[in-house]
């Protein structure tokens, strides 16, 4: 019988933190994790319900960013107006596909899964009661296929069949591929102090002189600092492709999902990840949200989306402090003025680039919003008609986690939707129903070029290389694979990239100062870009409450 826990409260997430922590020797962060990574403070603790009443706010995206800023200032009153580009769904980046009209069968082509120390995540999964389920994290079942060679993901394999292949120096050979791995991303974190580590989840005006190469230099730099030889970080990359997709981006961005452990004791949201954004959507849209509890409806805001519209102009206008916006219909090209007493922009800086600015904000903000880093990211995924990962075999099945592989696909995601599944195959876990495959998921310049390819060059691409890193013979898959969709994040017009992640210094120079409002504090940023936690829901719906809670501040303190 399966272990896992469904729907974890906060204390067994806890548990689960700490238990973790431990293992990785580092206890001591346990406290610092869940404070920075806790929501910011009530926004009923700064203002009472209606006080915003009057105020009319533009919030520039309609991601989990925007809608977290939404859904808190409509606590005060604020007349909210969300202006999103994709016409037909809401929640940016998070997109949930479906297969059939029974939602039963699907994928994710944005985020996928939840850590357990994400407390503001949990926050809100919490405040709209959602059901959450396992994501299974990587094991010993999952392939690893690298350098031609296909293993099953063990320490002791990979020391016996990958180690030969690469010309290691005479001590790296000798050590166990766990404790090598384990120096690679650990080691440095824990020669830091408890309270130096505390900077990995912090956007500070200056950081302390032990924490900067952590910020300054990239990945590779930083293993060869380590004093890894290139095969050495040659084979660490290729087993762990996604990080091997990364080599030029700070290893901030590496040390601080390890710090707080992102990749362990995973969760994903019942039903697809969109549920939480259509639970944001439902509760604007409602007179009379559960969510608010006390709150009199009269003293709540009103929200008015504004789907299939794209903001082309910000501008400050001369009376009042207010914000004009423009933006467009991409229906019919219609434009439309509006003016704002405040502005929350929560879209990528990588979409703001193209916006018309005037005046610009301060020259650090603009230099930002041109330079700071967005990778690419390309997903597959295919719907099969059978699950054949899931045959059972010595190893066991594969009922979810990832393979990873140095091929153009990087790495393959199972579902984990048969892992509270009884050892005995009853028909709702039966490998003969059919199952939901991310057959690729690959990052920067590896969803780049495959991204671009042609569809069919595309997908013949990625089946024969699931068809490699899985043992099946050529052409395997064209009886199993019943259809496809695929998503390449920097041709999506309103998004042009997927994760920002800061490149050597880009966190020093820019990330303090792409926070700070613009316009005599009318505008205020939000999105994971704005955060620590680039590409993860926490980081969107953190900085959204964050928006929230400095623009209702504001506008409190004003005469």
């Amino acid at each position: 019988m399966s272990t896992y826990i469904i729907n974890p409260t906060d204390s067994q997430r806890h548990q689960m933190l700490r238990s973790s922590l431990t293992k990785a020797g580092r206890l001591e962060d346990y406290e610092n994790i869940i404070e920075l990574l806790g929501p910011p403070p009530d926004l009923m603790n700064t203002a009472s319900p209606g006080e915003l009443c009057g105020v009319n706010v533009g919030i520039i995206g309609g991601g989990l960013a925007g809608l977290t800023a939404a859904f808190e200032l409509r606590k005060l009153g604020a007349n909210i107006t969300i202006i999103e580009a994709v016409d037909d769904r809401i929640g940016g980046k998070v997109d949930t596909f479906y297969f059939d009209l029974d939602k039963r069968y699907y994928g994710e082509l944005g985020p996928m899964r939840i850590p357990i120390s994400h407390e503001t995540t949990w926050h809100y999964i919490n405040q709209f009661e959602l059901n959450t389920l396992p994501f299974v994290s990587p094991n010993s079942n999952n392939f690893l296929y690298v350098h031609n060679t296909r293993i099953r993901n063990d320490s002791d394999n990979i020391t016996k069949y990958l180690y030969p292949k690469y010309n290691l120096t005479k001590e790296e050979r000798n050590t166990p591929w766990s404790e090598l791995s384990d120096y690679a991303f650990n080691y440095a974190i824990k020669q830091l102090p408890p309270n130096i580590r505390t900077e990995f989840l912090k956007i500070l005006p200056r950081y302390s002189p032990e924490y900067l190469p952590f910020i300054n230099k990239s990945i590779r730099e930083f293993f060869t600092m380590l004093g890894l030889s290139q095969d050495a970080i040659s084979l660490i990359t290729s087993i762990d492709s996604a990080t091997g997709a990364l080599l030029t981006i700070s290893y901030d961005e590496v040390a601080q999902e390890i710090y707080s452990l992102d990749f362990e004791n995973l969760y994903r949201i019942a039903g697809g990840m969109v549920n939480l954004p259509i639970a944001f959507y439902q509760s604007l849209m409602s007179p009379t949200p559960a969510e608010y509890h006390d709150i009199p409806p009269s003293f709540l805001g009103n929200v008015v989306f504004k789907l299939g519209h794209y903001v082309t102009g910000i501008y400050k206008s001369a009376y009042h402090d207010k914000v004009i916006l423009k933006y467009k219909s991409t229906k019919n090209n219609k434009e439309v003025t509006d003016v704002f007493d405040y502005v929350v922009c929560a879209i990528p800086f990588s979409t703001l680039r193209s916006v018309e600015i005037k005046p610009f904000f301060q020259n650090i903000k603009m230099q930002a919003i041109k330079e700071f880093n967005f990778i690419d990211a390309q997903k597959t995924l295919f719907l099969c008609n059978r699950r054949f990962w899931e045959e059972d075999t010595d190893y066991g099945k594969m009922n979810g986690g990832i393979s990873f592989t140095d091929l153009p696909i990087q790495s393959v995601v199972y579902p984990s939707d048969h892992a509270l599944c009884d050892d005995t195959l009853t028909s709702s876990c039966s490998i003969n129903e059919p199952g939901v495959l991310m057959a690729t998921y690959n990052l920067n310049q590896g969803a780049v070029r495959l991204g671009n390819e042609k569809d069919t060059r595309r997908l013949e691409i990625i089946m024969q290389n699931v068809e490699e890193v899985h043992g099946l013979p050529r052409g395997y898959l064209n009886s199993v694979v019943e259809r496809y969709k695929t998503i390449h994040w920097n041709g999506e017009p309103w998004f042009l990239g997927a994760i920002s992640l800061a490149l050597p210094g880009q966190k020093e120079t820019f990330a303090y100062s792409i926070l700070e409002p613009e316009y005599n504090n009318r505008i205020f940023f939000a999105g994971d870009h704005t955060t620590v936690k680039h590409g993860w829901m926490q980081g969107a719906l953190y900085s959204g409450k964050l928006a929230a809670n400095s623009l209702a501040k504001q506008v409190i303190s004003k005469p």
